[in-house]
């Protein structure tokens, strides 16, 4: 619960606040440009920085015996006040150095002080300041829970920094620039908290007042200002302001306020009368100002300036994420009690939720009774046939906060009746935990008795709409029911037909046989094994899929002949020479992984074609494995040349073979039992296990290589499923 927790607080302080939060971003960001307008002006010595007390302080005096005080402000502009020469008041900007008059303080700007009043009380003098606090104290806990949430959703501190994956605008760009202005919004948010409870006297920013014992202070020996000991050691920059003696009494002194305390000194001697040193409390209220405004620095203003403007973009984005969440959201026809398709979504943003809309949608249109809900919802359906399981994953691997008791509702409520399910898994390849939660629900679905898979788990990565058109229309020809995918959210474009030439095909006696046929692209083509092949044998929207191997240049198919099978019973009546109109369909999550330490290949029946193609394409020495079923040896005949060429060529490193029907009566996952312990070592060194064939055996090694995990590697078949580790493509 702690992402819920945490979200929920983000979305509820937000727009708690944003009201406040806006004009109080606009006004700072207005005030941001008052202490770089006033650092334009050129009242600011050269020699500032180096100036000290010893030099200026006698020299003023001399220039200007009238002086009362020098202060030195955010800008670093020396002032000085009292009266000149003349007798006049005087009051202007001067030359530390020099004692030269730079010019002459200017009326404040009366907007920069209308904004500053609508900033710092709304005009509502207490209950003003009051509320500015409160919203700046709210700013903060938001910052706090966004930081939150990113260290969530990048799976730690550690990858704070690391790429984002650009799903839509607004939320990425309100991840990417929460980032960046992270630190200038927090100090923002703490200052502006820390001056309201001292404006309030929450903080005790009182300064103690210099307690001077005239009856100690000494006349002799007399020295001149400028060998006064502290005069010599404090620079002008670390002063705020000096008042100057009234007269040349030895009672009247000067009293220097510094950045960090207040002295008295005595005016003939030089001695330091009094030395106060500001409360912490009291420094860090003056810190906190400058932090606040900017009124020190020109960069840091301009920064506090973007990142006021980053509010206002986070109180937009934000928004725009909610409202798309909220969009997201069924209204559903039928009750739960009384649809056949239930349809359970995963998601952290919502947008999910679109890729099940248009399937709830699209079942609703084709007359069935259709019910979508979130995974926490799940409950016994007592109508339902098929279940649509669609999910991302969120931070660690994590389960989607809707999502996140689906496990325990799931061993509560077992279904009365078989159900057929499939699971689409959401999520990005710039993660490691890809689509982790999604193969864990598969894992889970797998283990209940009345369970039935339709599909083999399917994964989109980034949202693409052709990964998730490619599961809609393998689903619809497996559940029976024509959908046609909404092309403006889902598939955006498909690669026209091109033709094929039969170049050979074998024969078979009956149905219930397998063959391989081969094709030759008329038109140079890029494929590899492991993709598939779409094609349309009554030239309409009837689509089936072929796992590609490829051999050489062309592409070869190992296909079961069923009786009254439309694909099948198609490809079967092709002689050689004839053409075939396919869409070659490009299947990267089931290609040979080109870096992987050893790769193990589990196959039963057909499910060996990709198998096939991609140890042809192996260099000499690969350290390939290849678990293969069958009904018994003529079965496996087929195909027996070219492997046993594989292995002869050393391009596979062991081969075994499990028949059903003959001799011991084997499976692969009983082979597999048996090498446990090198299913176990390639795991763990970073290889690859890839299955291909029938849902049945996925289930059954599924179930396996779960035990092997648990047992030997100490975590879930998940955990390598997400990484890429185990590979299946099942039908």
């Amino acid at each position: 619960m702690t992402i819920s927790i945490w979200r929920y607080s983000h979305l509820a302080l937000a727009v708690s606040s944003f009201l406040l939060l806006t004009l109080a971003s606009v006004t700072g960001i207005l005030l941001a440009f008052q202490p770089i307008s006033e650092k334009l002006q050129s009242y600011r010595s050269e020699h500032f920085s180096e100036t000290n007390l010893s030099t200026t302080l006698p020299l003023l005096r001399k220039q200007y015996p009238g002086i009362s005080s020098l202060s030195v402000d955010a800008n670093e502009f020396v002032q000085v006040q009292g009266s000149g020469n003349d007798g006049k008041k005087l009051l202007a900007y001067v030359d530390p150095a020099t004692g030269k008059i730079l010019g002459v303080p200017e009326p404040k700007s009366e907007f920069f002080e209308w904004v500053t009043a609508l900033h710092r009380s709304l005009f509502l003098h207490e209950a003003g300041r009051f509320f500015v606090g409160l919203t700046a104290f709210l700013l903060l806990l938001i910052t706090v829970s966004g930081t939150m949430l990113i260290v969530q959703r990048q799976r730690g501190f550690k990858r704070f920094f690391t790429k984002i994956v650009n799903e839509n605008f607004a939320q990425y760009y309100h991840v990417v620039l929460g980032r960046l202005s992270l630190i200038p919004i927090f100090i923002l948010a703490l200052s502006g908290t820390y001056l309201s409870l001292a404006r309030f006297g929450l903080i005790d920013t009182a300064r103690i007042s210099a307690d001077v014992d005239f009856d100690a202070i000494r006349e002799e020996p007399v020295k001149n200002a400028a060998e006064f000991e502290i005069f010599r050691k404090t620079r002008l920059s670390e002063v705020q302001t000096i008042e100057f003696p009234f007269s040349e009494d030895p009672e009247d002194y000067y009293t220097l306020k510094l950045k960090d305390r207040e002295l008295t000194v005595n005016q003939i001697t030089g001695d330091i009368l009094t030395t106060v040193k500001y409360p912490s409390a009291t420094i860090l209220t003056e810190l906190s100002l400058d932090l606040h405004t900017g009124r020190t620095n020109a960069v840091w203003a301009i920064i506090i300036a973007i990142a006021s403007a980053n509010i206002l973009f986070f109180i937009y984005s934000g928004f725009a994420i909610t409202l798309k969440r909220r969009a997201g959201r069924v209204r559903n026809k039928y009750s739960a009690a009384e649809s056949e398709y239930i349809i359970l979504v995963g998601s952290e943003n919502g947008s999910t939720f679109g890729y099940a809309n248009a399937i709830h949608k699209q079942l609703i249109g084709s007359g069935k009774a259709a019910f979508v809900t979130e995974l926490n919802n799940y409950t016994v359906f007592p109508k339902a046939s098929h279940m649509i399981v669609m999910s991302a994953t969120y931070g660690l691997g994590n389960p989607p906060t809707n999502a996140a008791q689906f496990a325990k509702v799931l061993e509560k409520y077992p279904q009365p009746n078989s159900v057929h399910y499939s699971v689409v898994g959401f999520g990005s390849h710039g993660y490691p935990d890809f689509c982790k939660f999604a193969f864990e629900a598969d894992n889970l679905f797998a283990k209940q008795k009345w369970a039935v898979p339709l599909l083999e788990i399917h994964t989109v990565n980034d949202k693409s709409p052709e990964e998730f058109g490619q599961w809609a229309t393998t689903w619809s020809q497996h559940a029976g029911i024509p959908l046609t995918v909404d092309s403006g959210s889902m598939v955006t474009r498909q690669d026209p037909l091109q033709s094929l030439i039969v170049v050979e095909k074998t024969e078979i006696e009956k149905p219930g046989e397998s063959f391989l046929i081969k094709l030759k692209p008329k038109r140079r083509t890029n494929f590899t094994s492991g993709d598939l092949l779409a094609i349309y044998p009554a030239n309409d929207h009837r689509e089936r899929l072929y796992s590609i191997g490829k051999i050489g240049k062309d592409i070869q198919l190992s296909v079961k002949l069923h009786e009254q099978g439309l694909g099948s019973e198609y490809l079967y009546r092709l002689g050689t020479g004839s053409l075939l109109n396919a869409r070659i369909v490009s299947n990267p999550h089931f290609h040979f992984p080109q870096r992987a330490t050893s790769v193990i290949m589990i196959s039963n029946g057909t499910g060996i074609a990709p198998f096939l193609g991609m140890i042809d394409q192996q260099k000499p020495n690969a350290d390939t494995y290849l678990y293969c079923g069958f009904r018994d040896r003529a079965s496996f005949g087929l195909y027996k040349n070219s492997i046993d060429k594989n292995v002869a060529d050393h391009k596979l490193r062991s081969l075994q073979i499990a028949y059903s029907r003959e001799g011991e009566k084997q499976y692969v996952k009983d082979l597999l039992s048996r090498d446990e312990l090198l299913v176990a070592e390639v795991l763990n060194k970073e290889g690859v296990i890839m299955l291909c064939g029938s849902l049945s055996m996925q289930t059954n090694v599924i179930e396996l290589l779960e035990q092997i995990c648990q047992d030997r590697l100490g975590k879930s078949v998940s955990y390598y499923q997400s990484r890429s580790q185990i590979l299946m493509d099942c039908y």
